[in-house]
């Protein structure tokens, strides 16, 4: 199994970099895992005690769970993956059932910040971006699919996303084994990503 962790900033482009490769493959045994399933229960908040919660310090990730769940991949054991929703700011208690692949992305702003996570990545991808295109992106995102308003998403940026970015997630660019500066027309980088995922799918299946 080849396990890949792209890691990258709020709004720096990691999911279209990661359905830009998985596109490109359309392979069954590519699979993607999202560090947002794996935020902190918080059931025992209220609502309003949950908004207050910084989701972008790495406290706020159930980082034991996701370790323990890929360890489990990599012995071919599928996983109950947790669903989370934005909305409410806690996991649904739904799960989905996440079977093993040949090849396992995990995508997340805080993923290169854990040295356990780290070890279990074979491939450690950055993704970077300019600040005010980052918030650009973040700020069309929650307005739309996230139900937030405006002055919710500058003030969780200015108090929490910029400061956390600035702390954690920009100085853990230092473990990346590729950093992708992210734009439309940067497509080397992924070139090279999808090359080294297809020998893998070709040793595994002969393809």
């Amino acid at each position: 199994m080849l396990i890949i962790g792209i890691a990258g900033g709020t709004g720096s482009g990691k999911t279209t970099v990661v359905n830009t490769i998985v596109n490109e493959l359309k392979h069954d045994q590519v699979a993607v895992i999202s560090q947002d399933s794996y935020y902190r229960d918080t059931s025992h908040l209220t609502y309003e005690e949950r908004t207050k919660i910084n989701f972008d310090h790495p406290q706020s990730i159930d980082f034991d769970l996701l370790i323990q769940h890929l360890k489990l991949l990599k012995k071919g054991q599928p996983i109950p993956q947790p669903v989370y929703s934005f909305k409410t700011h806690n996991r649904t208690g739904e799960t989905v059932l996440t079977a093993p692949k040949t090849v396992m992305i995990v995508e997340g702003i805080l993923l290169l910040t854990n040295p356990e996570l780290r070890r279990l990545f074979d491939i450690k991808i950055f993704v970077h971006a300019d600040s005010d295109e980052r918030l650009i992106r973040r700020l069309k995102r929650d307005l739309k699919e996230r139900g937030r308003d405006m002055n919710e998403v500058l003030d969780r940026y200015q108090n929490t996303l910029k400061p956390m970015h600035q702390q954690f997630i920009e100085p853990s660019k230092e473990f990346a084994d590729i950093i992708i500066p992210y734009n439309r027309h940067n497509l080397v980088a992924v070139d090279v990503v999808q090359t080294i995922i297809k020998h893998q799918l070709k040793e595994s299946f002969d393809l």
